[in-house]
């Protein structure tokens, strides 16, 4: 029973902080003015609306009574005036008339419910008739008698009470503006959570932020300090591994190349040919290394054209082995190296063990799909995970007699999570490997 209800919680409140927080500060407000218009409606208005309309049923009854008991036109005209005068009624008398059939009351108006049920009382269901809809200020009453009808006009305000209106004016003006004061200060009050909650999403991208200050309430601020301080650290770090693998790799690439410089003095060629290609591969890993530790770039987003980077990877590359399906324009934000690098990992791990591959770039609802389908010897369903571990490599399948260290998918898929995409693998169409790469816009 919890669990549903709480289900159903999280699919109506609002999603945003700003929204949940207005909730809870208007909701009690609101709450209050209908009990209190509930409370008004039902012990004030409702009460004084019954003895109003008593009241004045009463004073028709009287000029009834008092018109059915005369015969002298003179002491009609002087009734009829004496009640427009001191009652502020109409009357007129219409000889040889009926009672409408239309109807103009409203079923669950308090007034016309009122109405209603004095002159059913009085009069008898049957024998009266009334329109409180037609005229903004005046109700249309009319009783019927044995040859004629009697037609009143009357102010509405001889029914209702006019205070409604004003308590309505005084309790809904307040909430509104309590409610808006409210919508100032609570924008004033998440602001500073939305601006660290935007810094947490950019940092989280790999970007370098340097525009972050506390502000806000104490807590908030503090949270912004630990979350800066944290960011440094972390940014130093990244910076050491760095600066420590491109020493060791520069440190390496010295005396590797001096021995290439000897064998090629050699005169084993063969021995020289076959060290030399050795010598090659470590280089070769020594890049990958440094490349996988650069992963979380310090470059900056700027808008990219994934048709237009994806062209300018594949003209390194013969015609004859890649196909290439685009459709519209795509521009996304994001990392240009970076996101360079991630599709050319792709693209190169597919012509490493795949003779020709298919490239399709797609346009989705909230983002770009670049899926690259080769025909090589693919990947075993058991091992997609496994594949994106650093320095994994699939010997029996892909990579047998390649060289390289394992590292060109992990890269991707650092680059892609960073970006706030998404990197998975299948089978393709031609049995080999389908890699799907999905980027927000």
């Amino acid at each position: 029973m919890s669990f549903g209800l709480n289900n159903l919680l999280k699919k109506i409140l609002p999603k945003r902080l700003f929204y949940r927080a207005l909730i809870i500060v208007a909701a009690p407000v609101i709450i209050l003015q209908i009990t209190i218009s509930v409370v008004f409606f039902d012990s004030i208005w409702i009460k004084a609306n019954k003895g109003m309309t008593r009241s004045l049923v009463s004073e028709i009854e009287t000029l009834f009574d008092v018109y059915k008991s005369s015969d002298n036109k003179n002491n009609i005209k002087q009734l009829t005036d004496l009640y427009k005068k001191n009652f502020d009624f109409v009357i007129n008398i219409k000889s040889g008339e009926k009672l409408p059939k239309t109807k103009f009351d409203r079923r669950f108006s308090p007034m016309d419910r009122s109405l209603r049920r004095e002159m059913k009382h009085v009069f008898g269901s049957e024998n009266y008739w009334f329109d409180t809809v037609t005229y903004i200020e005046l109700v249309d009453l009319r009783i019927q008698t044995e040859n004629e009808i009697i037609q009143i006009f009357f102010p509405k305000d001889k029914i209702a009470p006019s205070s409604v209106r004003v308590f309505v004016l005084w309790l809904t003006v307040p909430s509104l503006l309590l409610i808006f004061i409210a919508l100032i200060f609570l924008k004033n009050q998440t602001r500073p959570l939305v601006k660290l909650s935007k810094a947490a999403e950019r940092f989280g991208k790999g970007e370098i932020i340097d525009d972050l200050r506390p502000s806000g309430a104490l807590e908030i601020r503090k949270a912004t300090y630990e979350f800066d301080r944290m960011m440094k650290r972390i940014n130093k770090h990244l910076a050491q591994r760095s600066e420590m693998l491109s020493g060791i790799s520069h440190d390496l690439r010295t005396p590797l190349t001096r021995l290439k410089l000897q064998l090629a003095m050699m005169d084993k060629k063969d021995l020289a040919k076959k060290m030399t290609a050795d010598i090659d591969e470590m280089e070769k890993m020594l890049n990958d290394y440094l490349q996988y530790a650069k992963s979380q770039s310090e470059e900056s987003s700027s808008k990219i054209d994934i048709n237009l980077m994806v062209n300018e990877i594949l003209r390194n590359f013969d015609k004859n082995k890649f196909e290439l399906i685009t459709g519209q324009t795509i521009i996304i934000e994001g990392r240009r190296n970076l996101i360079k690098r991630c599709i050319q990992n792709i693209i190169d791990n597919g012509l490493s063990y795949g003779k020709k591959i298919l490239i399709e770039i797609k346009k989705t609802v909230n983002g770009v799909v670049i899926i690259v389908e080769d025909n090589g010897p693919g990947i075993p369903k058991h091992e997609y995970l496994n594949v994106f571990k650093p320095f994994y490599r699939v010997d029996k399948s892909r990579g047998l007699n390649k060289s390289g260290v394992g590292l060109g998918l992990s890269i991707a898929q650092d680059i892609v999570k960073s970006h706030g995409g998404n990197i998975s693998l299948s089978e393709s169409r031609f049995k080999g490997l389908l890699v799907k790469i999905s980027l927000p816009l």
